[in-house]
């Protein structure tokens, strides 16, 4: 399958050439035009002849595309395992989803360490587990990215209702890791329901004019989302819960500004060297820069994994699940954090530089005496074909750097939006499941069990008694009939689903 075309869907923008290599390349590959464009000026006007043996060329481009092709094929296969990773996810949580949802008990009754509890409390209790594994590939997503912290629009709800501090008490020096962000380590962190509780916390927001969440108002959202529409009206969070929070939410998705630098690579040169110049122009300014404070932000997935490996332990503990189903939930929870684990591995072990930078002045030196190689035998075609040369080479090794770490906002990039987005709507899928006794639904008029060999319903074959027949009334009911009629079906399927060529 081929990835859709971006250049044409859509409407068209310059930013949609960011998902070529295109915007990246085309400064080298004018300068080595250049430079074959002024070999071929010099040598086909007889000024003077610089061309030189290309015994070396033959040699040197094959060992040179076998290095580009290792380079291309070792990018995508981190950018296959990172597609990998994330098919493990799906598959943990929604394995994960289907046990808590329908093998955790729900009746609750006052016995060793079990707590006597509503069907309702219990439906809750699971929903709310689910929500917490929903948050964990979110949690994943940023991590990737990057984005350190809870606060966003697309995770904070999820796990607003998690413990805040040690020892329950509002105190900010008692803040757990998941809940700590130096970003905001001044400003305490109030939950939602001390929020609610607390009316002269609600007259201050009402005169800061901020926005309170006000109980079964459905337009009640999260004070950092209040008034946001997307300009393709496409806003997945308003599927989240409207929970308030005191810290600003940043945005589910928030990809770098494209800039000027992004589609001239050479004005990033020069702007390092404006600021190499207005960094020492500065007066004053000291040698020895003070140490940086290093912000430690805590690790949300794993955060989020050992709440669903403490709720694991609370049903084995309570005798809520059997063994093999305890032992089901502990592999997948081992599945999503090795898959983590892996992610990180992906995200976090780039290419040494310097075989990327070996690579590249190679590269750089074999285009650059390319056309003096060429512009004997070849001509004037030397200037199409150095740059087609260059565009090739160069362009290929670019497409390795590019999707040598696939979790960013690239239009390379996998969607890892959207992977969260799927796992959120399966995951609500389960918990649509009734747990229905099978009897309601298998003995209905709708079922035909024994088709095509015989086409009642299951309804009618218990009505007409425990000594069954086939429907051409066979001299020996009950099983014989039955397993008669089982083959016949083999027979009419294996005939009727077998095409004729």
């Amino acid at each position: 399958m081929v990835a859709q075309n971006p250049l044409f869907s859509g409407r068209f923008t310059f930013k949609k050439f960011q998902a070529t290599v295109i915007n990246d390349i085309w400064p080298e590959v004018l300068f080595f035009t250049a430079v074959a464009t002024a070999v071929a000026v010099v040598t086909k006007l007889d000024v003077k002849n610089l061309g030189i043996n290309s015994a070396l060329l033959t040699v040197l481009g094959t060992v040179l595309g076998l290095v580009i092709s290792f380079r291309t094929s070792s990018a995508y296969e981190r950018y296959q395992d990172g597609r990998k990773m994330w098919t493990n996810i799906n598959t943990a949580s929604r394995n994960l989803g289907q046990i808590i949802w329908i093998h955790v008990a729900l009746n609750r009754e006052d016995k060793g360490l079990q707590r006597k509890q509503t069907t309702l409390e219990s439906i809750i209790e699971k929903k709310s587990l689910i929500n917490l594994l929903q948050a964990f590939p979110v949690a994943v997503k940023h991590f990737l990215r990057g984005e350190q912290g809870v606060y966003y629009e697309d995770l904070y709800p999820l796990i607003s209702f998690l413990p805040k501090y040690a020892n329950g008490i509002n105190d900010p020096t008692d803040c757990l890791p998941l809940w700590h962000s130096h970003e905001h380590e001044q400003q305490p962190i109030r939950s939602h329901v001390d929020n609610l509780n607390n009316d002269d916390e609600k007259g201050r927001r009402h005169e800061r004019g901020e926005p309170t969440l006000v109980e079964g108002k459905p337009d009640s959202r999260s004070s950092s989302r209040v008034g946001k529409k997307r300009k393709d009206n496409f806003d997945p969070e308003a599927a989240l819960p409207d929970v308030e929070s005191e810290v600003p939410l940043k945005p589910a998705r928030n990809p770098p500004e494209t800039s000027i630098f992004d589609f001239i690579p050479l004005l990033r040169f020069f702007r390092w060297v404006v600021r190499v110049i207005l960094k020492r122009a500065t007066p004053g300014e000291s040698r020895h820069r003070k140490a940086r404070h290093v912000n430690v932000e805590s690790n949300v997935p794993l955060e989020i994994t050992l709440f669903l490996n403490n709720y694991t332990a609370f049903l084995m503990r309570s005798g809520l699940v059997q063994p093999a189903i305890a032992t089901a939930l502990q592999g997948n929870l081992a599945i999503l954090q090795d898959t983590l684990s892996n992610l990180e591995r992906i995200c976090n072990t780039p290419l040494p530089f310097a075989y990327q930078a070996h690579l590249r002045m190679s590269l750089w030196l074999y285009l650059l005496f390319l056309p003096f190689q060429v512009v004997t035998p070849m001509g004037w075609i030397t200037i199409p074909g150095t740059a087609f040369a260059s565009f090739l080479l160069l362009g290929f090794l670019e497409i390795g750097q590019e999707i040598e770490n696939p979790f960013n906002y690239d239009l390379n990039d996998l969607d890892l939006d959207y992977f969260c987005l799927d796992i959120q709507r399966q995951l609500h899928e389960i918990t649509t499941h009734t747990n229905p006794d099978p009897s309601e639904f298998i003995f209905s008029a709708l079922n035909q069990p024994f088709a095509p060999a015989d086409k009642r319903s299951a309804a009618d074959i218990v009505a007409a008694g425990e000594n069954y027949q086939t429907p051409e009334a066979d001299a020996n009911p009950g099983m014989n009939s039955i397993r008669r009629t089982l083959v016949r079906s083999w027979k009419n399927v294996d005939i009727l689903t077998r095409k004729a060529y």
